[in-house]
């Protein structure tokens, strides 16, 4: 295995906008550090234990049904078209901030199985990553290692990017438009996912 190479992918995978970091910096901003660490701890808990259960059995289940795989493509962009609109629409007002409760940790881990990004790394990182003739479950198990312990830290870098943007962002007004950003550039990181559909069909 080209472990070089594939610390490289992971960190450059993990650190890119997407779904989980657009929605990581949100919460950070939102509801701070120490009510997000769940959320955080779901995504990277949650994605690892994914990379694992894909490569070692459900990629062969995509492979068989293709059509199962579209069909988790719609639901996973219908849920995150749901949650643009919450992070967008989310109130401003301070006591209100406080009642709105930040992801579980089962949430953000179960959120990724419906994340097309997740989907899009994993399967890009078991196929290139792996090799014919060496201990594929050894192989699976260590890119899922590498997500966990380079990818976590690129996470916890757009958790406290949102956390410190607090500073900056201290008036209802700006808070709305923060919060209506994030949830366009959550919108706009569903098109390649989008495009792909459609010219499979």
């Amino acid at each position: 295995m080209e472990y070089a190479a594939l610390l490289m992918f992971v960190i450059s995978a993990s650190i890119t906008p997407g779904p989980n970091n657009l929605m990581l910096m949100a919460s950070g901003l939102n509801h701070g550090i120490k009510r997000s660490v769940p959320h955080l701890l779901g995504v990277d808990i949650g994605f690892t234990l994914m990379v694992v259960a894909v490569g070692l059995g459900m990629a062969g289940v995509f492979t068989a049904f293709p059509q199962l795989h579209d069909v988790l493509k719609v639901i996973g962009t219908l849920y995150l078209l749901w949650l643009a609109w919450q992070i967008g629409s989310a109130p401003v007002d301070g006591i209100k901030l406080k009642d709105r409760k930040p992801f579980s940790f089962m949430q953000a881990a179960l959120f990724q199985w419906v994340n097309p990004k997740a989907w899009i790394m994993i399967v890009g990182a078991v196929a290139t990553y792996t090799e014919a003739g060496s201990n594929y479950t050894w192989q699976v198990m260590q890119i899922a290692l590498f997500f966990f312990v380079f990818g976590t830290p690129c996470t916890i870098v757009w958790l406290l990017f949102g956390t410190s943007l607090k500073r900056f962002i201290n008036t209802p007004g700006n808070l709305r438009l923060f919060n209506i950003s994030m949830a366009l550039l959550l919108v706009a990181s569903l098109l390649p996912g989008l495009l792909d559909l459609v010219i499979q069909r």
